[in-house]
């Protein structure tokens, strides 16, 4: 059995959900401090996800051909570092584009990557998942409250200089990460195509996607909603964070709820509690119990969620299909459901207003449901 690189694995998810922390919650902010009206800023903020629709497959078929996923990591954190910088340089809207493009290009790299080498060096150890992951919690956390007391004190231009930090860690911890070829499994045997054509995959995929495009309002205007209703840039940051802070118990929850549940139990779950946390955020943001108890539901919405899709992906993608198995499940739910969110987002909250923008993503949430329950194999 393999020694795990637990250390520079676990400060890779630090610094990589460290700079999400900064850039989900606060970006928007600042795309609304250079004046971009709402369609603007959801199209801006989905070009993080439009380059996750092809590029993660394209870096994971490299890596899987290659053999050589650490150096693609290293590669894509030094490219996503430098191509950041152009933030600096611009501010129009046709320059922020481009640089946010370029970048998500690189950054989407590395996490899948990370992911297939996480699990091949947990093998059949994966209920061991979260205690590495939760690292990435703790950075988002870091980052998330530190970023909005630093706002409630300093101009926004400043998350300029936080988010570069970030991606510098990254760098850093991905020079450190060992390379893990794939083990040999006996899903060598298929292509990606036939594994991905099965009913019980295709109905995971869809759902998946359904919970990331439902997930377009909350990443792109959550913040602004907030402020809308008087709540400081502190307030907001420890609202992210409460979500965070349950999805580390989550995590460290995982291998006990493995043994009691079936992950097409706990998927279903985290169904219904998104359903129910967008319609509280869209109608209950003047109450500020409503939204604790909202974010406490991400424990379910996205720890849950996301620790059961990774061992999905992993049981449904073995041996040298690893890596574009993540990528595949990166391009085409945070990718292309991220895409269709983040842009039909700002077409929402123009025309529909928030409430009706979070109801639609409750909707879109119980159409996924309905997805899991019908072909997930009942036995998973």
């Amino acid at each position: 059995m393999r020694p795990i690189p637990y250390w520079p694995l676990s400060g890779f998810y630090f610094f990589h959900f460290a700079f999400i922390g900064a850039f989900a919650p606060y970006w928007s902010l600042y795309l609304q401090s250079l004046s971009f009206d709402a369609f603007q800023i959801g199209l801006l903020m989905s070009l993080l996800h439009v380059t996750r629709v092809f590029a993660p497959a394209a870096w994971g078929w490299l890596a899987d051909h290659t053999g050589r996923r650490a150096w693609i990591v290293q590669l894509a954190a030094i490219m996503g570092s430098v191509s950041y910088c152009g933030v600096f340089f611009g501010a129009s809207f046709a320059w922020m584009a481009a640089v946010m493009a370029l970048m998500s290009f690189f950054w989407s790299a590395s996490l899948p990557l990370v992911e297939a080498t996480t699990l091949a060096y947990l093998g059949e150890r994966t209920a061991r998942y979260g205690y590495i992951r939760a690292w990435g919690s703790v950075g988002f956390i870091v980052s998330v409250i530190g970023i909005g007391h630093l706002l409630d004190i300093l101009e926004v231009g400043a998350l300029l200089w936080a988010v570069l930090g970030f991606k510098l860690g990254i760098v850093f911890f991905s020079r450190r990460i060992p390379d893990a070829g794939p083990a040999p499994q006996a899903a060598d045997g298929h292509s990606v195509i036939q594994i991905l054509g099965r009913p019980e995959v295709l109905a995971f995929f869809a759902a998946c996607l359904l919970m990331a495009l439902a997930h377009g309002p909350y990443y792109t205007f959550y913040s602004i909603h907030l402020v809308d209703h008087g709540y400081g840039k502190g307030v907001i940051g420890w609202l992210w964070a409460t979500g965070v802070i349950c999805e580390i118990g989550v995590f460290f929850m995982l291998p006990q709820l493995m043994r009691w549940f079936r992950l097409r139990q706990i998927m279903v779950f985290s169904f219904g509690c998104a359903s129910a946390r967008f319609l509280m955020i869209g109608w209950g943001a003047q109450w500020p119990a409503v939204l604790v108890l909202a974010q406490v539901l991400h424990a379910a919405t996205y720890g849950a969620h996301h620790a059961t899709a990774m061992m999905l992906v992993h049981h449904f993608f073995r041996g040298r299909h690893q890596a574009r198995g993540q990528a595949l499940y990166t391009s085409l739910t945070f990718g292309l459901g991220g895409t269709l969110g983040g842009v039909s987002s700002g077409y929402a909250w123009e025309y529909l207003g928030p409430g009706l923008a979070f109801t639609a993503s409750a909707c879109v949430v119980l159409l996924g449901l309905g997805l899991v329950v019908w072909k997930m194999d009942a036995d998973r």
